[in-house]
């Protein structure tokens, strides 16, 4: 073979190894992207791992010995799990699991409460198999709350309902015994009458009470207009007033508008109104104004009565909750007031707001979303002249509890 021969063909042997050198590198290259590209499936383990750490209740694996094998976060909130060891309630509800090889449920409700600690923890222990349990606990406080209203609104509605009942039995007895004398006659059968309105309007205020806070769909929303609504307001409380010979001075027309429903809103302005008058002394003004304020109208009504003291300004917005009493009975009130205003207001994505001094007098507020029309203008209305307000009807302390 000739040198010029030899050349050519080394030349070519050294490029087909280049070649082959560089397909080879692209060929790893490609292999090792390939890999990183493609998640490594994951394993049983992992995933069942992952549910218990995403569960929205406690849960907890134990084996035969009471150690913890596997826990998720919401385990340790809830109490089920202290310094990496079972609450010892949990771990003897695990034996008896173990032994039966039957589901035990098991109260875990913290001893003390404290912070915020859940107030009651109820858990389900389930065998696994092979001396295994797990701690199955859901946060049941809300629950507990919730029954424990329920049995309070059942018997103050057994003990306001039993009341103008028994008066009534009481003074037909009586009527009855004075049947010659027609002086008392009358005057039994007033009282009658008074108890029986008192129980009326009790009957009806649990009713519309119920409607509100229970799973009735609501009236759909129209537009109102916030004049009429304290126009006929007013009208139904001008004759508690006149009685009593308390003032109402109220400012000129707004033009204010507000989506509700318009029967609500008045029942609601009228409760705040006849409290206000039930608790001004005599010839004491009650006021009543109307503003716009960044997309919220606010009505308030102001007294010059006794005012509420600081440690009854968060349960007057309860139900049957009284500041006096003997008071409050005397005008005929059923103490459901303000708890039907309190979700009225909700019910319209407002709310309520309180101010008020000891032997001054009390402003409660009625905020609701003005409608868009009139909160896009941004223009204040047209107010008449009305006596000064005790409190601010805006950035006073909130006062919404439930009742």
């Amino acid at each position: 073979m000739s040198a010029q021969a030899w050349v050519a063909v080394s030349a070519a042997a050294l490029l087909g190894l280049l070649i082959g050198v560089l397909i080879g590198r692209r060929r790893h290259i490609e292999s090792r992207r390939s890999r990183i590209a493609t998640p490594v499936a994951p394993t049983v383990a992992h995933l069942l791992q992952r549910v218990v750490s995403s569960a929205a209740n406690g849960m907890a694996v134990l084996n035969r010995h009471g150690d913890v094998v596997m826990h998720n976060p919401r385990a340790a909130e809830l109490g089920v799990i202290r310094g990496g060891c079972a609450d010892q309630r949990a771990w003897k509800a695990a034996q008896q699991v173990v032994e039966r090889g039957a589901p035990v449920e098991v109260d875990l409700s913290p001893l003390s409460h404290r912070g915020r600690e859940p107030e009651a923890v109820v858990a389900v222990v389930r065998p696994l198999g092979e001396g295994y349990t797990v701690v199955d606990a859901a946060d049941t406080s809300d629950a507990v709350r919730l029954e424990a209203t329920r049995r309070d609104f059942v018997a103050n509605v057994s003990h306001e309902l039993k009341t103008p009942v028994g008066a009534v039995g009481l003074l037909a007895e009586a009527v009855l015994d004075a049947v010659d004398d027609p002086e008392q006659v009358h005057r039994f059968g007033t009282k009658i009458l008074n108890e029986a309105n008192r129980l009326g309007a009790l009957v009806t205020e649990l009713i519309a009470l119920s409607r509100l806070t229970g799973g009735e769909r609501l009236p759909d929303l129209a537009v109102v207009d916030v004049d009429g609504v304290v126009a006929e307001a007013l009208a139904r409380c001008r004759l508690l007033a006149e009685s009593t010979g308390v003032e109402i001075t109220v400012d000129g027309p707004s033009g204010l508008l507000v989506e509700g429903d318009r029967t609500l809103l008045v029942t609601a302005l009228s409760n705040l109104i006849d409290n206000a008058v039930a608790y001004s002394p005599v010839e004491a003004p009650v006021s009543v104004s109307r503003l716009l304020v960044n997309g919220v109208v606010e009505i308030a009504v102001t007294d010059r009565g006794i005012g509420i003291a600081p440690e009854h300004q968060q349960r007057v917005f309860e139900r049957f909750f009284r500041v006096d009493p003997a008071r409050s009975r005397a005008t005929g009130g059923t103490g459901l007031g303000l708890a039907i205003v309190k979700h009225v207001a909700a019910n319209h994505g407002g709310e309520v707001r309180l101010w008020s001094r000891t032997g001054t007098g009390s402003t409660f507020t009625l905020r609701l979303p003005a409608h868009a029309v009139a909160a896009e203008t941004g223009d204040p209305p047209s107010l008449g002249m009305v006596s000064e307000p005790l409190g601010p009807p805006s950035g006073v302390e909130l006062h919404d509890r439930a009742g």
